[in-house]
């Protein structure tokens, strides 16, 4: 099982839309056995007394237009909660998947460095390498739906037609997988 946490700043926008969108595509290609998909933030502030808040009411919107978290494709969208990144989860994740350089900034210092190269942002699985739009400054949720579907079917592609391994959490080309 290939286990992967997607991490923004407050997990209410960003990494959960990432979580919930991936879900759904690993759904539709029937590969759901085969990865255990979550999200959390790397800091506290959406977190009060042990209770997260929810997922932001416009990124629940913008994932309902794309089928994600209605009634008959709910995915957990409706009883998610953020939470803060722990340091254990470096050790329970195989890939921690940032949305921008402060997150991985702040990934890094949670995780005490990156030893084996679990953490990455979730565009520098595409052909355009960067941030993923941040809609809480923003409010531009169509733009980051755009970019997190764009690093979502880039990874999948990344982890099942290259045929990552976790063993090694290599790459492994053509030739070496024949």
């Amino acid at each position: 099982m290939i286990k992967l946490l997607f991490v923004c700043h407050g997990n209410i926008c960003r990494s959960p839309m990432a979580e919930f969108y991936m879900k759904d595509l690993v759904r539709k290609n029937g590969l759901e056995s085969r990865f255990l998909i979550e999200s959390a933030a790397t800091s506290d502030e959406e977190c009060w007394n042990g209770h997260g808040n929810p997922v932001y009411p416009p990124a629940r919107e913008e994932l309902k237009k794309h089928g994600i978290g209605t009634p008959d494709n709910e995915l957990g969208v409706t009883g998610k909660r953020a939470r803060q990144m722990t340091r254990a989860d470096y050790e329970r994740y195989d890939l921690l998947i940032g949305m921008d350089g402060e997150n991985r900034r702040n990934m890094l210092r949670i995780c005490g460095g990156d030893p084996d190269g679990k953490i990455s942002l979730l565009l520098d699985y595409t052909e355009r390498p960067g941030s993923v739009a941040d809609p809480w400054y923003t409010g531009d949720f169509i733009s980051t739906w755009q970019d997190v579907r764009d690093g979502c079917d880039a990874l999948l592609e990344y982890l099942t037609v290259n045929k990552w391994h976790q063993a090694d959490r290599r790459r492994v080309t053509p030739q070496e997988g024949d």
